[in-house]
């Protein structure tokens, strides 16, 4: 195993749930000491499947490469010591809401004024400036108020959620950027800084780079929404033996998928005749992509889109990733041997660097493991 590009860079995990662990987790597979900072209570620790309390599918999911250290910090001896390793730290990752913070007296000014070359990644639901700083933030209620809940209204009929806590893994991703954006920073000028990072705003962001759409101009010339992404077709298609990813883009791709399901009446259709696909034909023309995907096996089409550069996919299905030949051969769910947990399906890395691959070393920790370890190396 190697060290990672961050090898040297020690990082302070004070936050809870997903958004926060899962951003100090991407840190640490990259190499970095992250210490988690762990409260009496932490709801990832509780739920189904566990064969040891604390120790959930989730909580293995997003704590990996980490040590954790068990402190109250509403006391005043454990808050002490939680300043004396931030004092060590070059990045602290909270979602605590900002009062919490500064009752406890670990808000950025304070800890600033004792290590100010600390980058101070602060992640909560709404800018503080805003008048929903403070608002508890959920990621159903911030699909909502990034409007995504909407995309999904207008192109399926439903105020649906989005079946993944997306808010929450987008954010995280957003934290893990911006972490390295100020380091590079600070490794130039010996500056650390406050880094907020709002997920509604995150959000917003993320789902206007397409939807925003005919809004982009002023006057708008036509409305939001990404055509393709809405249209009522846009979904997997039901293959002779099992679902299928068969998306054409051009006049050209229809033409030879209609070919290849044996119906000749529709490779003369006007509607794929031109030189480009009508927005206002997409949903007609994704509705008999999927009534003639039942010509083909999954794997007929597979050769059929390839000889015809249609973009096509296969559809993983969860409960048999494990067995899925691409998973397999990248080590994206390998099969490992937990201390406590016995064998355990670890997740992979899905970045690789030639020169500082990144490892798990450490497996998930039960919450406090390595409160002993860690206080020693500060002195306490």
């Amino acid at each position: 195993m190697t060290a990672g590009p961050l090898t040297g860079i020690r990082v302070i995990d004070l936050s809870t749930v997903v958004m926060g662990p899962y951003a100090a987790q991407i840190l640490g597979d990259l190499g970095a000491d992250v210490i988690k900072i762990e409260s009496p209570v932490d709801t990832v620790r509780n739920g189904r499947y566990r064969t040891t309390p604390g120790m959930t599918p989730l909580s293995l999911n997003v704590n990996r490469n980490k040590r954790s250290i068990a402190l109250n910090l509403k006391d005043e001896d454990d808050r002490e010591k939680a300043l004396k390793l931030i004092d060590t730290a070059d990045v602290l990752i909270t979602n605590m809401r900002p009062g919490a913070l500064s009752r406890l007296g670990l808000n950025y000014a304070d800890v600033a004024e004792r290590n100010p070359g600390l980058i101070y990644a602060h992640a909560q639901g709404f800018r503080g400036d805003s008048d929903r700083a403070g608002i508890a933030a959920y990621d159903e209620t911030i699909q909502g108020a990034s409007g995504l809940v909407d995309i999904a209204n207008r192109a399926i009929g439903r105020p649906v959620y989005l079946p993944t806590i997306i808010g929450d893994k987008v954010s995280s991703l957003t934290i893990a950027y911006s972490v390295l954006a100020a380091l590079v920073h600070r490794n130039s000028t010996g500056e650390g800084q406050r880094v907020e990072i709002p997920m509604a705003d995150t959000m917003i962001a993320f789902n206007l780079v397409e939807h925003l759409a005919g809004h982009a101009f002023v006057p708008e010339e036509g409305p939001t929404g990404f055509n393709l992404s809405m249209a009522k077709g846009h979904h997997a298609v039901h293959t002779k033996d099992g679902l299928a990813c068969v998306v054409p883009y051009n006049p050209q791709n229809f033409r030879d998928f209609f070919a290849a399901a044996g119906r000749p009446d529709l490779v003369d259709d006007p509607r794929v005749t031109g030189e480009r696909i009508d927005p206002g034909d997409s949903d007609d023309l994704m509705g008999l992509v999927d009534a003639c995907a039942s010509a083909l096996t999954t794997e007929e089409w597979a050769e059929v889109c390839a000889k015809h550069s249609i973009p096509f996919g296969p559809v993983l299905e969860l409960d048999k990733a494990h067995e899925d030949s691409y998973v397999r051969d990248g080590h994206l769910l390998d099969v490992v041997q937990h201390p406590t947990e016995g064998a355990v399906r670890s997740i992979g890395i899905p970045v690789r660097f030639s020169a500082t691959p990144a490892t798990v070393r450490r497996l998930a920790p039960l919450p406090g493991q390595d409160t002993a370890e860690v206080l020693a190396e500060i002195g306490v």
